[in-house]
């Protein structure tokens, strides 16, 4: 019997495994782009389709540039590449003609809390901060100077009023990055039916996407657009514990360790101290360039294909912790709503063929699950009341009623507190993997009321939870145990390439872009 050290909160808890069980590590760090300002100034010279960005340029033109806050991957690293990648798009549109003064830099947040002065200084390196002299636009879901576009969908004025849009992004899911941005600065009910997907890897399960190209065609016919996509590693760990959790040795040495003993004895604010200074690098692999829709859905397939991780088929219970930071900026430490969204809404659907737990299998989510809030996520709590009455119609009147809170929405607007409809959004992202769950066990709960709200099944320990995930299989259940954070994409029931091509015969590799 094994025992697996997992990040829960700011606790590292032992899981104990079998040999038959699957311990899914992530893939070793892949070759990374080690000049990211090259590597993005060589894809807008050479898109994957379309023009070059020299030839669609307005030299005394008006430049929009959108971007996202860099809220995936959790919990992120100490320096990011799109910044560099942001910069060197500048640096592009200034060769082209285009002057600063006429760029404005749209941060498309969506639902999230609108950022502050701290957060948008760190869009740009600094030097590049310092002596940009455009215009920097958060949007505002609830801006009555939206622009409408097709159907009931509107659009930030900055994508219309413009003669030239640019999408810098990394493409992390099919709704985050590349044609994702745009979306995210669209109005209020645009923003919130783009969370329903059953997978976040697969377009096809993802109405949103369908959705976001129709947007990419509209604003393309009023101007001239093209997209930057970065393919991001996984954030890696630096220094003493360099090589968690892709590393088997390392993953040994850290379940051995007295001081992982000593580290879960400090107080909570200590090990969330500690672990917010630990070191992470989060690396590009590639850059592309091109309509969004194309950069981003060529960027995702070549992240997956790098960081994915390969189960041979789905398990009868899928072990998964919580990190000690939730999913949107600024990070927070994650409340009951967001700790079920990172497990539920993107470890769980973040996969590719078919969902890594079979159907009516038990998702054991660790992390006490504690009822903090930090002071912009006061919505989660009228979330909580309406989940408490279990009831589909209580649950819609509330988002009714928040929707139409002006106080809310006040607070939004001033950049106090996240969109009365962000919880919601939250929520509704976990239905997908809730509802072919026979169950999700919370290992580890502090706070069984809040769980049984969230419709969880609270559990002291892990050994605990693991006993009833055996149970609700009838025997022993096959686990799964996902290192993580990050997490890494699940690839189920797909050989590794190399066996795909000796199975075929094949004479000509599978095409693949060049590294830029």
């Amino acid at each position: 019997m094994r025992r697996i050290p997992l990040l829960a909160g700011t606790r590292v808890v032992l899981v104990p495994v079998a040999d038959d069980d699957v311990v899914l590590h992530p893939p070793p760090p892949p070759e990374r782009v080690v000049d990211v300002d090259a590597a993005v100034r060589d894809a807008l010279r050479f898109p994957l389709s379309g023009p070059p960005l020299e030839r669609v340029a307005p030299r005394a033109g008006r430049v929009t540039i959108v971007v996202e806050p860099p809220a995936l991957p959790v919990p992120g690293g100490s320096r990011d590449p799109r910044a560099t990648a942001l910069a060197a798009t500048l640096r592009e549109l200034e060769r082209c003609g285009v002057r600063g003064e006429r760029v404005t830099i749209l941060v498309a947040g969506g639902l999230g809390r609108r950022l502050g002065r701290r957060e948008l200084e760190t869009l740009l390196p600094p030097p590049e901060a310092r002596s940009f002299h455009g215009r920097v636009v958060v949007h505002d879901v609830e801006d009555a100077g939206l622009v409408p576009l097709f159907d009931d969908v509107r659009v930030s004025p900055e994508l219309i009023e413009t003669d030239f849009v640019v999408t810098v992004t990394a493409a992390e899911t099919v709704v985050h990055g590349g044609t994702g941005a745009l979306l995210g600065a669209c109005d209020t009910a645009t923003v919130r039916r783009a969370t329903g997907a059953r997978s976040l890897l697969e377009a096809a399960t993802a109405p949103a996407w369908a959705t976001a190209t129709r947007l990419e065609g509209a604003i393309a016919s009023r101007a001239p657009l093209l997209g930057v996509s970065l393919v991001l590693d996984l954030p890696r760990i630096v220094g003493a514990f360099r090589g968690y959790p892709d590393d088997v040795e390392t993953v040994q040495r850290v379940a051995r360790s007295r001081s992982r003993a000593i580290f879960s004895r400090l107080p909570g604010v200590a090990r969330a101290e500690i672990l917010g200074r630990l070191g992470r690098r989060l690396d590009a692999t590639a850059a592309f360039a091109g309509p969004p829709s194309v950069a981003h859905a060529e960027a995702l397939v070549r992240g997956v294909e790098l960081r994915g991780v390969r189960l041979a088929q789905p398990v009868d219970a899928l072990v998964v912790g919580v990190p000690w930071v939730g999913p949107h900026l600024p990070r927070a430490r994650p409340n009951p709503v967001t700790a079920a969204s990172l497990a539920l809404g993107l470890a769980a659907r973040l996969y590719r063929n078919a969902s890594p737990i079979r159907e009516g299998g038990t998702l054991v989510l660790v992390h006490p699950l504690t009822r903090t809030f930090a002071r912009h996520e006061t919505p989660y709590v009228a979330l909580l009341e309406a989940l408490r009455t279990r009831e589909p119609a209580a649950l819609a009147a509330a988002e009714r009623a928040v929707a139409s809170d002006a106080a809310a929405i006040a607070s939004y607007r001033r950049g106090e507190a996240c969109h009365p409809l962000l919880p919601f959004a939250d929520w509704a992202a976990c239905v997908p993997a809730l509802s072919r769950l026979g169950a999700v066990v919370v290992a580890g709960c502090r706070d069984a009321l809040a769980a049984r709200a969230l419709g969880l099944v609270p559990s002291h320990g892990v050994g605990s939870a693991l006993e009833m995930a055996h149970g609700l299989a009838g025997g022993r259940a096959r686990l799964g145990v996902l290192l993580a954070p990050p997490y890494a994409p699940l690839i189920v029931g797909e050989e590794e390439p190399d066996a795909r091509a000796r199975a075929t015969n094949a004479q000509v590799p599978a095409p693949q872009s060049s590294p830029r």
